[in-house]
C-alpha cells in the first residue's frame, strides 16, 4: 500500500532532477505522459518509468483513458511537497528550470485549446440547432442551482459530463468533484474549459454511464445534465448513478419532456424522445430513490424538465 510507504521512499523517488520536474507540471495541470515527455523533452517510455516511480511513492495517481495515461498528483503532494518543501529550498538554478518548464506547459495547453476548439466548430451548428428549440441554457443552470439551493453538495459526480458546465457550476461548492465522459474528445474539451474558468478541484475519466468508474456509496450529488435522453435503457443509468449515491445522497437531472422530433435520432442520435414524469418516477423507485415533481421549463419547441431524486438516509445494508 502507497500509503504505509516509509518518508524515505518519498525522498528516494524525488532524488531526481526529471522526477521532481514531473511533479512540478502535474501539479500546475493534469497531463498525459505524452505531453510530459514533449514538455521536457524526453522519450515517453522514459516518462513513463519515472512517473511509474513517483506513482508507487504515492507522489501521482495514474488514470488510464483509452490509450493515453494522465497523470496527477496524489492529494497531498501539492499542499505539502511542493507548496512547503520544494517551494522553501529551491535555489535559483532550480526556479529557472521550472520557469522554462511552465513556459512549455503554456504551449501544450495552447495546443490543447486549438484542438478543442476545431472539435467544438465543427459540431457548432448541430449544437445551435438543438439549443434554438429549447429554452436558454442560461435558464436551465437557474433552475438547477435554484433546485440545489443551499443544500450541500459534497462529493459530486457529474455523468456525461460534456463540455464540463455542470463542473464550472457547482465543483466549487462541492467537496470534491468528478466529470465522466464516454468521449476523450469531450473530456480533451471540458478540460480547456475548466482550465479557462479557473476551476480547481475537479478531475475527468472517461467511463460509461451504464458502468461508472466508481465504487458503491462515493457521492453525495450526481447530475445527468441533458445526456439521458442518449440512453436506449434510461431506468439502468438511474439505477448506476443510484449505485453510487450515499444514503441521503442526491440525484439531479436535467432533459427533455416528451416530444416529437424524430429528426433528432437521425441527426443528433437521441435515442428517446423525451420523458414522461410518470416514467421517471417509474424509474426512481425501482432504483429505490425517492422522486420529486419535476420543475418545468417552457420556452421553446421542447420543454426542459428538471427532476430531484434522493437516497433514503440509511445504508444499503439496513435497507436489505
Amino acid at each position: 500500500m502507497t500509503g504505509d510507504l516509509p518518508l524515505t521512499h518519498r525522498f528516494q523517488a524525488l532524488g531526481d532532477a526529471t522526477r521532481l520536474r514531473i511533479l512540478m507540471l502535474v501539479a500546475q495541470v493534469e497531463l498525459t505522459v505524452g505531453e510530459i515527455a514533449h514538455v521536457l523533452g524526453q522519450s515517453q517510455p522514459s516518462i513513463s518509468r519515472h512517473v511509474r516511480i513517483l506513482d508507487e511513492a504515492g507522489l501521482v495517481r495514474r488514470r488510464r483513458e483509452g490509450a493515453w495515461v494522465f497523470v496527477e498528483p496524489a492529494r497531498d503532494t501539492a499542499d505539502y511537497l511542493l507548496s512547503g518543501l520544494i517551494a522553501g529550498t529551491a535555489t535559483a538554478d532550480d526556479e529557472a528550470v521550472f520557469a522554462a518548464d511552465a513556459s512549455r506547459l503554456a504551449a501544450v495547453q495552447r495546443e490543447r485549446a486549438e484542438a478543442a476548439a476545431i472539435y467544438f466548430a465543427e459540431r457548432a451548428e448541430q449544437w445551435d440547432t438543438l439549443r434554438q428549440l429549447h429554452v436558454s441554457e442560461t435558464d436551465v443552470e437557474a433552475a438547477m442551482e435554484g433546485l440545489v439551493g443551499s443544500r450541500p453538495i459534497g462529493r459530486l459526480v457529474d455523468i456525461g459530463t460534456g463540455t464540463g458546465r455542470m463542473l464550472e457550476i457547482f465543483a466549487p461548492r462541492a467537496s470534491d468533484a468528478i466529470g465522466i465522459d464516454r468521449s476523450p474528445e469531450m473530456l480533451r474539451l471540458a478540460r480547456v474549459k475548466l482550465d479557462e474558468a479557473g476551476v480547481t478541484g475537479a478531475s475527468l475519466r472517461q467511463g460509461d454511464m451504464f458502468a461508472l468508474p466508481l465504487p458503491d456509496d462515493h457521492a453525495d450529488t450526481v447530475i445527468l445534465h441533458l445526456v439521458l435522453h442518449f440512453a436506449a435503457t434510461p431506468g439502468q443509468v438511474i439505477a448506476e448513478a443510484a449505485r453510487i449515491l450515499r444514503p441521503g445522497g442526491q440525484l439531479l437531472i436535467a432533459d427533455f419532456a416528451p416530444h416529437e422530433r424524430e429528426e433528432l435520432r437521425r441527426q443528433l442520435k437521441h435515442q428517446r424522445l423525451g420523458f414522461a414524469d410518470d416514467a421517471m418516477q417509474r424509474w426512481f423507485s425501482a432504483a429505490n430513490l425517492e422522486g420529486e415533481a419535476p420543475l418545468c421549463l417552457d420556452g421553446g419547441e421542447l420543454s426542459v424538465n428538471l427532476w430531484r431524486a434522493t437516497y433514503p438516509p440509511i445504508s444499503r445494508s439496513e435497507a436489505a
